[in-house]
């Protein structure tokens, strides 16, 4: 994860990096104001880390809703399976049974299992309402998870028919969620508003 931000908390996402093991990287310079999240996503299960052994998949947020009213969330990806299209969610937990969830794009890979895709959305405020024991509670979206947009497309991985079918693409039948941002429990690797 790569951070870039000023005082207290550009610290503790510091130290948390520490814990976790992965690399920061700060501001190019004083004068570069932009408040900056990089993280990588892991496979979901270790089944499909041994399906996709070269999978990278790292996701950059350019935090300017304060300035601009939206951020921009870039994902990278290579290793994936080639030609397969994914849906991308903003999570309350990165695994099942996910809590709230809300879509925010997807990406297609080309022949070699890479793709490019940068969405203009709010990240670092993102939230849903929901009602919990009949209260309305804000419920802070700061994880990220990825879905095979197909179910037929994880059969590569649990064979034919294997696979679960879940309800996370538009037509509301995808495959298994490949990619999260689990190891960073208990904490998140968004920042919270």
């Amino acid at each position: 994860m790569r951070v870039r931000r000023k005082g207290l908390l550009g610290v503790g996402v510091l130290a948390l990096a520490a814990v976790l093991g992965v690399a920061t990287v700060s501001s190019a310079s004083a004068a570069d104001n932009r408040d900056e999240v990089r993280f990588n996503l892991t496979p979901s299960s270790p089944q499909l880390a041994q399906c996709i052994p070269h999978a990278k998949v790292t996701v950059e947020v350019d935090l300017q809703t304060e300035k601009t009213g939206r951020d921009t969330f870039e994902i990278n990806v290579s290793g994936m399976p080639a030609n397969t299209s994914f849906t991308v969610f903003l999570l309350e937990t990165p695994v099942a049974p996910f809590g709230a969830a809300e879509y925010i794009g997807d990406f297609t890979t080309d022949r070699k299992g890479r793709a490019h895709q940068k969405l203009t959305l709010i990240v670092q405020e993102a939230f849903a309402s929901t009602l919990v024991n009949g209260q309305r509670q804000r419920v802070d979206l700061n994880h990220v998870g990825v879905w095979f947009a197909d179910p037929a497309d994880d059969d590569f991985c649990f064979g034919p028919g294997g696979g679960p079918v879940t309800p996370f693409d538009g037509d509301g039948t995808a495959g298994a969620q490949v990619l999260n941002t689990a190891p960073f429990l208990p904490n998140a690797p968004l920042p919270a508003p």
